[in-house]
Formats: structure tokens, C-alpha cells, sequence
């Protein structure tokens, strides 16, 4: 196709091509940036329990047995946390007829992307820590399962 001199601008057909190009990039990114939203919150939830790993060990090497502080306010303070942490709530509490197992839980509010979804850390009687999370398998942190899947170890 020959230009005359002096002609400047793209034609009508160049421009709806590279505003097709531009909509399936976008049909394809923003999904993606979503579930990385989504990741990234649980991420910081997990990081958020992750850290009283050590004051839950702590504990149940003073005390004998897994805390149960989902009621108390008190029991959070000891164990270095708060119930509410803006993002979202834990919860943490002693599991079946084993006294060192437990749980501890962060569900997201209301004010995440990935609200109502939660990331918990299990332990078992041997002190062995297993992390899931609820939801879909592509917003599941890393070493972090949802339960439909094989469990990783953490």
C-alpha cells in the first residue's frame, strides 16, 4: 500500500487492530493480576500465623498443651498477637483427645479481595505443622495446599 506524500496518521484498520490486540491482553492479564491479589493476601495471612509458630511451641512447652485463645483476648496478648489484625481474624485453638494439637486459623474480611477465604496451620501431637488453605488451588500460597489436594508439610 503506497502512501502520498505528505500522509500521516494510521489508517482506520491499523487502529482497530491494535485495539483488538489491546482487549485480549487485557482479557488475559486481568484475571491473572486478580488471583495474584488473592495469593498475596492469603500470603500475608499465612505470614501473619506463621510467626506464632514459635510462641504457640513456647506455650505448649510451658503450659503442656495447645492454646485455645479463639474466646479470650488475654490468651492472644500472651501469645503476641491480636484476634482482629485489620486484614482479618485468628483463631486458634486445641484439636481432638491430643493435647499439643491445634490450629491456628486467618480468615480474611470483608475488606480483601479473597474474603471469606482462609490459610490454617495444623499441628499434630509429634509438633509436625501441615498448612491449607480454602479456596482454589491458584491463590494457595506456597508449601500451602487447598484440602481437595495432597497436603504439603511446612
Amino acid at each position: 500500500m503506497k502512501k502520498r506524500q505528505g500522509q500521516k496518521g494510521f489508517t482506520l484498520i491499523e487502529l482497530m487492530i491494535v485495539v483488538a490486540v489491546i482487549g485480549v491482553l487485557t482479557a488475559v492479564a486481568v484475571p491473572q493480576y486478580q488471583n495474584y491479589v488473592k495469593k498475596a493476601e492469603l500470603g500475608v495471612g499465612l505470614a501473619n500465623i506463621a510467626a506464632l509458630k514459635t510462641n504457640i511451641e513456647d506455650y505448649i512447652a510451658t503450659e503442656g498443651v495447645f492454646p485455645n485463645a479463639s474466646e479470650d483476648e488475654e490468651d492472644f496478648t500472651r501469645l503476641g498477637t491480636f484476634k482482629d489484625l485489620g486484614t482479618g481474624d485468628i483463631a486458634i485453638a486445641q484439636s481432638g483427645a491430643v493435647s499439643a494439637a491445634g490450629s491456628i486459623t486467618f480468615k480474611l474480611n470483608d475488606d480483601n479481595s479473597a474474603t471469606g477465604k482462609a490459610v490454617t496451620l495444623t499441628r499434630d501431637g509429634n509438633g509436625k505443622w501441615k498448612c491449607t488453605t480454602t479456596g482454589e488451588a491458584a491463590i494457595a500460597p506456597a508449601k500451602c495446599t487447598p484440602p481437595d489436594t495432597e497436603e504439603n508439610d511446612s
